[in-house]
Order: C-alpha cells, then structure tokens, then sequence
C-alpha cells in the first residue's frame, strides 16, 4: 500500500483494523461528506477504485453496498454509482461479518451512561450468559446515541466480568465500544462472540426516549464475548425499537 493509500485507510494500533471493505467504505463517505463528490456525481469505477485502494473488486463492491445500505450513493446497470440527496433516518442498520464489524459499527457511538454499579448477577442472567449466579460484575446501563444524532440507536446494558471492572473508571470519558479498552487494558483478545436476537416489548422509560408507543415490538440482542480459552468477560443486551433496526449478515461456503 502507498503514502496515499495509507492516509486514506489509517491503521490503529489500539483496536483491530476493521475490515478493508468498510475502510475503503469509510474512505469514500468522508469524502462524500466534505463535498468532494457532489450530489448527482458519480463516483470512480469499479476499475478505478481498485486501482486506488489496491484492493479485490469484491472488496469494492462490499464498499459499495455499505455505501448504498448507509443511503449514500444509488447504483443502476449502466449509470454507474452516484451520490444521493442524505435522507434523516433513526434506521439503524448492523451490518455483521466478523467481530471487527461490531467494533466498526459502534466506533462513531457514545453510551450516554444512566447507572454503573457493581452488583450480584441473579439466577436468571446467570443462565442467559453462562455464568454461575451471585458473582459480583459491574453492570453499567445507558442510551446509547450516534455523533450528531439526538435519539438514542438502543437501550444498553453491560455486564462486565469482575475481573476488569476497573475499566468502569475510564467509561465517563469513552466513545466507542467497550471490549476494544478492556483488551487494551488486560492484555487479553476477544476470539468470539456468541449472540441471539429475541423480540421483547418496549417498557415505559424506554418509549419516551426513542419516542415510540410504550408496549411496542423491539428487538433484544444478546451478545456475550468469550477470550480463546472460553471465559467470559463481558455481555451486552440492546434493546431496539423493531422499526428502527435491521441485520445485515454475510455468509459465505467454507470449503471442505
């Protein structure tokens, strides 16, 4: 990769590099944003913007669709891809591949936090995230909001093993994710994350913040983050308004 190419996709060394799709994804919307590609303009070719990045053509074109599903640009067979008019939307939309795309999904949040405390973890939690109950974890619970954008994208709650709870004291002041800090801080690495999505109803306190019906559908994720030896050391559960929120996953054949 050139001086160029390396302005343009920075690498990090507090967190893993996201995947090269969503660099060259994140190139491109930085650009569209500053004006440098005007609504109604189209953006370089497949070919050229393989030849910028120094990348796959699917790369590129997993680029394009994020660009696409973010309400940026509009693709047609022959016109190529142009940039669109920016549409206000509380959608919210995961795209998931790998462990690194959480990461890249919640970096340009913030968890406005409402309680942090240690406390017992009760039977039922215990049994949802594989844990023995009355351990002390330190739970921390909040809205958790994206950069220039009043309503919250979900209700949150971490659960974070004993173990690292000091990283409780550097959350006030933290914008992104949690795990990336904890595996800075431990020396540890997150090798898997197990999750389930159920549909829960919205309560009270929650309807009045994302401004929607108390009682109305919602999506809960359940997400529990597990080193290579198997401990755990954190779980997350998000609540999302049904409307506001979609999944989008990859998956692909894996050879025998």
């Amino acid at each position: 990769m050139n001086k160029q190419e390396s302005a343009i996709l920075p690498r990090h060394n507090a967190a893993p590099s996201p995947p090269l799709y969503s660099q060259v994804a994140r190139a491109l919307k930085e650009e569209i944003l500053n004006g440098a590609f005007p609504v109604g303009t189209q953006l370089p070719t497949e070919h050229e913007l393989r030849r910028r990045f120094s990348v796959s053509r699917f790369t590129i074109r997993e680029a394009l669709r994020q660009l696409r599903e973010d309400g940026l640009v509009t693709s047609r067979q022959g016109a190529g891809t142009v940039v669109v008019p920016i549409v206000q939307s509380d959608f919210h939309v995961l795209h998931s591949m790998s462990i690194n795309d959480l990461l890249n999904q919640t970096t340009s949040t913030h968890l406005e936090i409402e309680l942090m405390k240690m406390f017992s973890v009760d039977g039922a939690l215990a049994a949802r995230i594989g844990v023995p109950g009355g351990e002390e974890w330190l739970a921390v619970q909040g809205f958790r909001h994206e950069d220039g954008v009043d309503s919250p994208v979900c209700w949150t709650e971490y659960y974070i093993n004993r173990e690292f709870a000091s990283v409780g004291r550097l959350l006030p002041r933290h914008h992104g994710p949690i795990f990336p800090l904890i595996e800075d801080l431990f020396a540890l690495s997150i090798a898997e994350v197990s999750q389930e999505i159920a549909s829960v109803l919205i309560s009270r306190e929650q309807a009045m913040r994302h401004q929607v019906k108390e009682g109305s559908p919602a999506l809960e994720v359940l997400r529990v983050y597990k080193t290579a030896d198997g401990k755990i050391v954190q779980a997350t559960i998000n609540i999302y308004p049904a409307s506001r929120f979609k999944l989008s996953m990859t998956m692909r054949r894996i050879k025998a």
